[in-house]
């Protein structure tokens, strides 16, 4: 695999700040029952690192003292990280709103069957990859069948109540590009995946969200190899939007990687961009005091266009 931070290190990105921490986003594990091409995480199921007991309770005690109102749980499949109920419980009960980054597939899994009820049961909300409503364009990135399988665990959602008015269940989607250009209209590919689910397989969710893919890991090795990074990046910084700077996740959100140190966004932690705080090479959560973060400069690269070309691009979607 080709490495990109080389690439990307030398940035003429502006310096950005950090305002108060809202959300903690967790990566609970690289392990995952797929492998899509597009993974920044080069999550797929032979990997083995995932977050420990021990660790999930550091997580839980900053939850605590920092009156974080959003825990948003990512892996690779969160959901297969042997801790992953016992933290969605101890959080909720802390009245913290909980956010699982699911594949939609992993409700397939075997020992998984009952996981859409426990979402539900915990008033989770779920945020489900589904890069196009076509069947051709899901299996060419993420792998045969996985299609197939993301609708019958829409549908599962569905069962449960996610989705539906008035449940209080809220079930958002993601697109994603299937190739090196940026996400079109979130509001109007909303309108698209929401007929042709429903045309088709009689399904409903809440929100699209749509996210550019960045130029690191699997995607960015992706892009050298077929000798796309240099005009990916061009785009990226061609459609840069200052006013999107305001918005950008990392800004409000604070990532913890599956051993507990901290980065500004999953992204920098990918690249192994740590955290920059005072002195510290690295910092773990335990050691983080939540008054130390604010005002910080948060750590930048070329991968940074990314998030605020065109219509911007977080985990909540388009910023715009």
């Amino acid at each position: 695999m080709h490495a990109t931070l080389p690439l990307l290190k030398d940035t003429d990105f502006p310096a950005i700040q950090r305002k108060s921490l809202q959300t903690l986003q967790v990566n609970l594990g690289y392990k995952c029952n797929q492998q899509c091409l597009h993974c920044h995480v080069n999550a797929g199921p032979t990997r083995k690192e995932e977050m420990s007991r021990q660790t999930v309770d550091e997580v839980l005690g900053f939850l605590q003292r920092a009156h974080i109102q959003t825990l948003d749980l990512t892996g690779g499949a969160p959901e297969l990280n042997p801790h992953f109920r016992y933290l969605v419980k101890q959080a909720r009960q802390r009245n913290v709103h909980v956010m699982d980054r699911c594949n939609l597939t992993v409700l397939n899994e075997s020992g998984q069957e009952e996981l859409a009820e426990f979402l539900a049961g915990h008033e989770v909300e779920v945020v489900a990859s589904l890069p196009c409503y076509l069947r051709e364009n899901v299996d060419g990135q993420r792998g045969k069948g996985v299609y197939e399988g993301s609708i019958e665990g829409i549908k599962k959602l569905n069962a449960v109540g996610y989705g539906q008015a008035d449940s209080g269940l809220q079930l958002n989607l993601v697109y994603n590009p299937t190739g090196p250009y940026l996400p079109p209209s979130q509001c109007s590919l909303e309108a698209d995946y929401k007929r042709e689910l429903h045309r088709h397989f009689g399904i409903s969710f809440n929100n699209l969200f749509t996210i550019a893919n960045m130029p690191i890991k699997r995607f960015g090795s992706t892009l050298i190899s077929r000798k796309q990074f240099a005009e990916y990046m061009r785009l990226l910084k061609d459609a840069h939007q200052d006013t999107n700077l305001e918005t950008v996740m990392c800004r409000t959100l604070l990532s913890v990687d599956w051993q507990g140190y901290l980065y500004d966004c999953d992204f920098n932690q990918m690249l192994e961009l740590p955290l920059k705080l005072r002195h510290r090479p690295k910092t773990h959560i335990r050691d983080l005091q939540p008054g130390e973060l604010p005002g910080n400069p948060i750590v930048i690269a070329d991968h940074c266009y990314g998030c605020t070309a065109g219509q911007g691009s977080s985990c909540g979607g388009a910023l715009k």
